[in-house]
């Protein structure tokens, strides 16, 4: 089985996860897309986040109705920063014959020769690179390079989390940013100053 894993903060989950998470399924041939709602990010620790059980039902939410997208909590379920490492070496375990593929952003494709223990991941995972508008697509390492697969037609959005947090703080439309259901939840809980 090829299942792959697509991590993030999620805060909010928004279309621009699903339409990448939906490119890469059909582009590898992959059988299920895992999404790792991360518990403590260490590149966002300090940050304001949302608590990881309300972004964890936005992603479940989120995913309803699509039979090969599961949600994966194995980062809420360990204290401490969430290292895509640990991620990855536990589904591992878990998960022996399963062949992972690690769904990453263009702009974080470039950062991987920085990641902690890089080497550990790439010898555990394979990549696929998801495009994102303005972000170049620069030399990596030989080691990267020959475990990794960009879709070369993917559709690409604008979408971030970041700017639907802001829309909902000034009280603006998010309609077509996230699913329904997803905005629904957001509204229920006050989340994001709505």
């Amino acid at each position: 089985m090829k299942v792959g894993i697509f991590g993030g903060t999620f805060d909010p989950v928004h279309f621009g996860h699903l339409l990448l998470a939906e490119q890469a399924r059909e582009a590898a041939s992959l059988h299920e897309i895992w999404f790792i709602p991360a518990g403590e990010p260490p590149h966002k620790q300090g940050k304001p986040l949302t608590p990881a059980e309300e972004r964890k039902k936005m992603v479940e939410l989120a995913v309803e109705g699509h039979p090969q997208f599961k949600v994966n909590p194995i980062e809420l379920l360990r204290s401490g920063p969430s290292y895509t490492v640990d991620t990855i070496m536990e589904l591992r375990k878990q998960n022996p014959h399963v062949e992972f593929f690690l769904l990453v952003g263009a702009d974080m494709v470039k950062n991987l020769p920085k990641w902690y223990k890089i080497k550990e991941i790439i010898q555990n995972v394979h990549v696929i690179g998801l495009g994102r508008p303005g972000v170049d697509h620069d030399a990596l390492p030989e080691f990267i390079e020959e475990r990794l697969m960009w879709i070369p037609d993917a559709v690409e959005t604008n979408i971030s989390s970041s700017i639907i947090r802001k829309r909902l703080m000034l009280n603006r439309s998010v309609r077509y940013l996230v699913p329904d259901s997803v905005y629904k939840y957001i509204k229920e809980q006050g989340l994001y100053g709505s």
